[in-house]
């Protein structure tokens, strides 16, 4: 990397560090790379399109002021946007946008829409013999931004989302993909957008629909001979939600349909917005064609909310039903329930229907008596701290050791065994297992699950060692 750009870059972020607060500094300026600098022009990688934008829609005027201290009146900042080329052996084509005195840089590929020549258009949300053009949203009104709280597991999903909601259809991040594993909030963000949107733009038509039913309607419409029907319909939606996109697995002939639809949505500005239990890199059996497509936007990972999260979480909930608790109450169930909300929201139900059936005062020995039964009838994820915390301890080290960045052979196996366990017992994407494992990329995780493989069929003490992980894991 060019010494020059990036010492630039530093004393840039330096200044930029003093002047806002310390989250949103790590959310948007910790990920930038600089490039280069030629003819006083600074090239920064961003992770992409929707970083620029929002760069340029909050930070342009901190960002001047940064680069104008360093590099005097004449300087400009240049945009790079880090995108993979999904597209085969076909060269996707880089167009310049001009924003002033910065320049965004982007790869994009090209798709010939589906014309929509049929005006007879057939709602497959209604019932035969029933007339009915007016689409229904589908969208649940208590899922709303209000009830869905901020935290660092999930502040960047959900200013996406609030983007989109601001924009639909007119922002980079099309497709937004909200990704993370179970009762972490996926479904309640997507209808809470889908409902800030109906706000905001009532003449727009919004639908949220699960992928299983999207499957099932795209069946019928085959057995009924009207599949172009079905695609038509889909075209008129200015913003379509789609749940569970995972479903789509397999399902080859729903995936081609869907590619048709996304296409012609897309190219026409309209907004499509997608739920999954796993990153576009992480999904089996999706054709790579429609997954180059959910990369074309953003991919918003939820993960499990931090204890504070979890505590105002619990706040609101007994907030909304009108119930009071002690503090302590609520912090040991907020400490003892980590894996994700619904689990959280569910234990707190559990202590007031208890409390209240049996006329009992919610002290903390009912609230013990409550989590343990909970924690005991529920399939918990496993934690990647407690995956790491549990290969440490067996193998004599700290965790602190397991994350650094040594080469010591017996070290290494032990990271490469707890990046496997992460990826066989969590939801978590491949990039969020490495950079909790030792700030490793999604590619080295890729490589310890492989490499883990292969010695299992190898060698012998190795294969105890898997034996005895996953028992030590899985009780």
């Amino acid at each position: 990397m060019n010494v020059t750009a990036q010492s630039v870059w530093n004393n840039c972020l330096s200044f930029i560090k003093d002047n806002i607060q310390p989250q949103a500094y790590k959310t948007w300026f910790e990920p930038i790379v600089a490039v280069k600098l030629t003819d006083n022009a600074l090239s920064i990688q961003v992770p992409s399109k929707f970083f620029y934008e929002w760069l340029e829609e909050h930070y342009v005027k901190i960002l001047k002021v940064a680069l104008t201290k360093e590099l005097g009146e004449t300087a400009k900042l240049v945009y790079v946007i880090k995108m993979e080329n999904t597209y085969g052996n076909k060269q996707p084509f880089t167009e310049k946008i001009p924003s002033s005195n910065r320049t965004a840089v982007k790869s994009q590929d090209v798709d010939i829409p589906l014309n929509n020549k049929n005006p007879e258009l057939k709602n497959p949300f209604v019932i035969p013999g029933i007339r009915n053009v007016k689409i229904e949203s589908q969208l649940n009104p208590n899922y709303n931004f209000e009830n869905f709280l901020e935290g660092d597991s999930n502040r960047l999903a959900r200013n996406a989302g609030l983007a989109v909601a601001n924009k639909p259809g007119g922002t980079s991040f099309n497709p937004l993909l909200i990704f993370g594993g179970v009762g972490l909030g996926k479904t309640h963000l997507a209808h809470a957008i889908g409902i800030d949107i109906k706000d905001k733009y009532p003449e727009k038509t919004v639908l949220y629909i699960s992928a299983e039913k999207f499957t099932q309607q795209y069946i019928d419409s085959v057995k009924k001979n009207n599949r172009n029907d079905f695609i038509h319909f889909y075209q008129i939606i200015d913003v379509l939600i789609i749940d569970d996109v995972q479903f789509f697995s397999g399902k080859s002939g729903t995936q081609d349909v869907f590619f048709h639809i996304f296409n012609h949505l897309h190219q026409n500005g309209k907004q499509v917005i997608l739920t999954s239990d796993k990153a576009p890199v992480d999904m089996q059996d999706i054709e790579q064609r429609l997954l180059s497509r959910f990369k074309w936007g953003l991919s918003a990972e939820l993960q499990s909310p931090d204890f504070e999260t979890r505590v105002s979480i619990l706040k609101n909930k007994l907030y909304r039903d009108g119930v009071e608790m002690p503090e302590e109450i609520i912090e040991y169930v907020a400490k003892n329930i980590k894996t994700n909300v619904r689990e959280l929201e569910g234990a707190i139900i559990s202590l007031i229907a208890q409390s209240s059936f049996n006329k009992k005062e919610i002290t903390i020995n009912l609230a013990k008596d409550i989590v343990e039964k909970f924690v005991k009838n529920t399939k918990r994820e496993v934690s990647i701290d407690y995956i790491q915390k549990v290969v440490s301890d067996y193998f004599q080290m700290d965790v602190s050791t397991l994350q650094s960045k040594t080469r010591k052979r017996h070290i290494v196996q032990a990271r490469q065994l707890a990046m496997f366990f992460a990826k066989k017992f969590t939801k978590a994407s491949l990039a969020s297992i490495g950079s909790q494992i030792g700030k490793r990329d999604h590619a080295t995780v890729l490589h310890a699950c492989k490499t883990v493989d292969n010695l299992s069929s190898t060698d012998k003490q190795f294969r105890k060692y898997v034996e005895d992980l996953s028992k030590k894991l899985s009780l």
